[in-house]
């Protein structure tokens, strides 16, 4: 067996869904655009981006020795209609239904990496998205998929529905070929975002995304944007869900990436409740927990003005007092919505 098939075999037995083999390198194409991404400002308020850029931008940089890169997916598919709520409730994203996604894929990276180290004696280093790593491109560069028009790495099997991680290695591996852009003239995930985020192929400005908005961005979030997120209380599917590849994805094979504790979807009253305390104690182990309990009562507050459900306005009006001033504004807005200005 050569090194690249013993490697992507020990890769699928610890539980990855995909596996691809690239160099340690960034295509000048990719930094193009990274640069021109930040140049329109695309990013919005996400400082740590242009901060991190020039390692962002060159692979190498984060570690000059590594030679190879073993790009890894991880399914976190749902099973069932995504996109299904009831009254009442706000929707979270797929990806934080579960357990914190960070935790298992760098575990199973690190997997992967010891063997690999003790097999073939040679040094190794893992990297999730905490890190400041071009994922995407690392993984159509390996062959794991194309990039999509919502710009997200897309497969046939499995959609877009795929945690990302690296093992850099010191080992000289053969590259895999890229796959083809399979997206043609489909533009279902463009017509599909709800605030005009995707503003065009393979284009989008965070500034508009619910994704951005309901975990990032920490202000207010403007008043024309907010009857466009409807009751999404942390991040956004809709484009995900829009692409025919994602149709037939089978449910994730992680036990942990189901929704746990009813979080697929949030009693909106009972979110704009929380105190902190009370939020941290409502998620462990989630990536909620990293919004904070003001943006998350913030977004509670918009979907309960976006409800139409006249009986939420006593939970709109009893936060106008409260400590955090986007949260006032938030509860001022979904007042007003329910009941008149």
């Amino acid at each position: 067996m050569t090194v690249k098939k013993a490697i992507r075999a020990q890769a699928m037995e610890i539980g990855f869904d995909a596996v691809g083999f690239c160099r340690a390198e960034t295509a000048e194409a990719d930094r193009d655009n990274l640069y021109a991404y930040l140049k329109r400002g695309n990013h919005g308020a996400m400082d740590w981006m242009v901060e991190t850029a020039p390692r962002r931008a060159s692979a190498a940089a984060l570690w000059p020795e590594a030679k190879s890169v073993v790009a890894l997916a991880l399914s976190y598919a749902p099973e069932g209609d995504p996109l299904e709520t009831r009254p009442g409730q706000g929707l979270v994203s797929v990806h934080a239904r579960g357990r914190d996604y960070q935790t298992h894929v760098k575990k199973r990276l690190k997997r992967l990496a010891r063997w690999m180290a003790e097999t073939y004696d040679c040094a190794v280093k893992v990297f999730v998205d905490t890190a400041p790593v071009m994922e995407k491109p690392l993984a159509v560069s390996a062959g794991l998929g194309w990039r999509g028009k919502h710009t997200l790495m897309t497969t046939k099997d499995l959609g877009s529905w795929l945690f990302l991680g690296e093992v850099f290695s010191t080992l000289e591996l053969e590259p895999d070929a890229p796959q083809e852009d399979r997206c043609g003239d489909c533009r279902a995930c463009l017509d599909a975002c709800p605030t005009g985020a995707l503003y065009a192929p393979y284009r989008m400005d965070a500034r508009r995304c619910v994704s951005y908005l309901t975990l990032e961005h920490k202000g207010p979030i403007d008043l024309s944007l907010r009857p466009l997120m409807g009751n999404r209380v942390f991040g956004c599917d809709d484009c995900l869900a829009a692409c025919p590849f994602a149709h037939d994805a089978p449910p994730a094979k992680v036990a942990a990436f189901r929704p746990k504790n009813g979080t697929g979807a949030l009693q909106l009253a009972e979110l704009a409740a929380l105190d902190d305390s009370a939020f941290r104690a409502r998620f462990p182990g989630s990536s909620i927990k990293r919004a904070g309990r003001d943006s998350m009562v913030r977004n509670a507050l918009i979907a309960i003005g976006n409800s139409a459900e006249a009986s939420l306005s006593d939970v709109a009006e009893s936060l106008l007092g409260d400590e955090s001033e986007i949260v006032r504004d938030a509860a001022a807005w979904a007042a007003g919505r329910l009941r008149g200005p």
